[in-house]
């Protein structure tokens, strides 16, 4: 009979249970210094033709990378992930035409309100109503209420909160692909997105979008704003519970708002602030009441 103690799991070490949470720093990180260096080509080939290139650069990224043609899509499942990958380009498109006329931190807070009404809709609980309500405030905030040189150009709200409805779509839609294995999906997706997106962008930018050094600029777009997040994100995912990963990403809207201070010198009013707090307090505390009642 072996009476020898059974081995104890060895713990993780600090390094390695920090690892996650980097990965997810990283995502949010990449993402907003991607977006930032993207809004540099404005100048260059417009809105849609940088969303041309980070869609378009994605697009072929995950193509090669989870070649899903290897695994045919039953007709259902096909026409699932292209209304899936419709929000998505739909989604870019409206949020980088946003990004035109609004800095980058509110036009993140604005496109914020996509997943919490998506929140809403599945829970109907009285704190959720609240939550929504405290993002809304922060929504009224940033209106052009009273026209001064801080107000906010009506046609980039109106385009952030289109980016927020195809949030809210794209992430109904995403649900009903989760049966789909995740690259494949996600690749079929983008490419669909591509194709409503991309024609845009070479109708607004023509032969511009040819030139060696935009090319290369589009790519570098592409892979810190979509490749690399969604690479690094996928690492968290798997080891951050899922009400913890959805708070830390609430902090979006504030990393973007540093991101465009910083890079772009996009500096933002108190009360503009105060609006991105309030949406930050709003999308945490509508994962935090979630988990709560899941759990009750």
């Amino acid at each position: 009979m072996n009476t020898a103690p059974s081995a104890s799991p060895v713990a993780a070490s600090p390094l390695q249970n920090a690892i996650p949470y980097l990965a997810l720093a990283g995502s949010i990180i990449s993402f907003c210094v991607g977006t930032s260096f993207g809004k540099h080509l404005f100048p260059l080939v417009g809105a849609p033709g940088t969303v041309a290139y980070r869609v378009g650069f994605s697009a072929l990224i995950l193509l090669l990378l989870f070649r899903p043609w290897r695994r045919p899509l039953a007709r259902p499942d096909l026409f699932a992930t292209m209304r899936y990958g419709a929000a998505l380009g739909l989604m870019n498109f409206c949020f980088y035409m946003a990004l035109r006329t609004i800095p980058l931190g509110l036009a993140i807070a604005i496109e914020f309100l996509g997943p919490l009404t998506v929140s809403l809709i599945y829970s109907r609980r009285p704190v959720h109503f609240a939550m929504v309500g405290l993002a809304a405030l922060g929504l009224l905030l940033l209106l052009p209420l009273h026209q001064t040189q801080h107000a906010l150009d009506p046609a980039g709200i109106g385009f952030g909160l289109g980016a927020g409805l195809f949030w809210g779509l794209y992430i109904i839609f995403g649900k009903r692909t989760g049966h789909i294995a995740g690259g494949q999906a996600v690749a079929v997706g983008m490419m669909t997105a591509a194709l409503i997106v991309v024609p845009i962008g070479v109708h607004e930018a023509g032969g511009t979008l040819l030139a060696p050094a935009l090319i290369l600029m589009g790519l570098v777009t592409a892979l810190l704003s979509s490749a690399i997040p969604y690479s690094l994100e996928m690492v968290a995912l798997k080891h951050i519970p899922a009400n913890r990963f959805g708070v830390l990403l609430s902090v979006e809207p504030a990393a973007g708002a540093l991101a465009g201070a910083l890079l772009l010198g996009e500096h933002l009013t108190i009360v503009q602030w105060l609006a991105i707090g309030l949406v930050v307090a709003a999308s945490a505390g509508s994962v935090l009441s979630a988990d709560q009642s899941a759990s009750a």
